[in-house]
């Protein structure tokens, strides 16, 4: 009993404090900013149709194959909610398979390219350029180039399959969705990569701003999970995540950056 009480008290502390924090809107922001600068579009939409093409085939072919089958499961918790709440599951594992196979074979390069491109306009050039190549252009343009290192996953095998154990929270009604949103989620890997942090330094980080990250957290898995379009959602989440790790440096150096025009190389 006691256990449970301050497993209680644990995730309350969490929550209001996720709330506190205001990094909820990061992914939002990261949204208007990909919106207005069409540059990061054009850099990402070879990658984006393909990822679209694999998000839409996976999605379809799940809903055909297993929505009934989990429908009929989910109603032994649910009740009338079953339809949605195996809805809910059928995305989410539409979305880990999305996941594996884009993850393995598309996306990593480009979030970590499109990551690393939003804090050199925010005027990060150093940070940067310990992590990768940056040239400039004969216009003054900055042109962002390959990676020097290799990138940090952001979706570990541990993340994996903490994923894929807490699915069938999502049979719960409301209480287990939210649960599981609060449960996954971080996208700060790339900016640990570039200040040059130990696994030890970003467990600690990370805890220390546990709330924060687990809002930022919920806010980009629920948009991750919105089928087809999830997938230009995890750039707009990079994006996000990128502005809030500008905020920080910006938080910590005691500076305001101007933003710098920069174009990406293609690959």
């Amino acid at each position: 009993m006691n256990a449970l009480q301050k497993l209680i008290t644990s995730s309350l502390t969490i929550v209001k404090d996720a709330l506190l924090s205001g990094a909820f809107i990061y992914p939002i922001h990261g949204l208007l900013y990909f919106i207005s600068h069409p540059s990061l579009y054009r850099s990402v939409q070879p990658v984006l149709t393909k990822c679209l093409l694999v998000s839409g085939g996976i999605t379809g072919a799940m809903f055909t194959f297993t929505y009934l089958p989990q429908v009929a499961f989910c109603a032994i918790f649910s009740g009338p909610l079953a339809f949605g709440a195996a809805a809910i599951m059928v995305l989410g594992e539409s979305y880990a398979l999305v996941l594996l196979v884009t993850k393995m074979f598309i996306l990593e390069e480009a979030q970590n390219k499109i990551f690393d491109a939003v804090l050199l306009q925010q005027g990060h050039e150093a940070l940067v350029a310990s992590k990768r190549e940056i040239k400039t252009g004969r216009s003054g343009i900055k042109i962002i180039g390959n990676s020097v290192t290799k990138p940090l996953s952001r979706f570990s095998k541990d993340g994996l399959m903490r994923y894929i154990v807490s699915l069938p929270l999502n049979s719960l009604p409301v209480v287990g969705t939210i649960m599981f949103l609060f449960y996954n989620g971080e996208y700060h890997a790339r900016y640990f990569q570039l200040k040059g942090m130990s696994t030890e330094e970003r467990r600690a980080f990370v805890e220390r701003s546990r709330g924060a990250y687990t809002a930022f957290g919920a806010t980009a898995l629920a948009l991750d999970l919105i089928p087809i379009g999830g997938l230009i959602f995890s750039f707009t989440s990079t994006i996000g995540a990128a502005l809030w790790a500008s905020n920080l440096e910006k938080k910590n150096r005691g500076t305001m950056n101007e933003e710098t025009r920069i174009e990406i190389e293609s690959e």
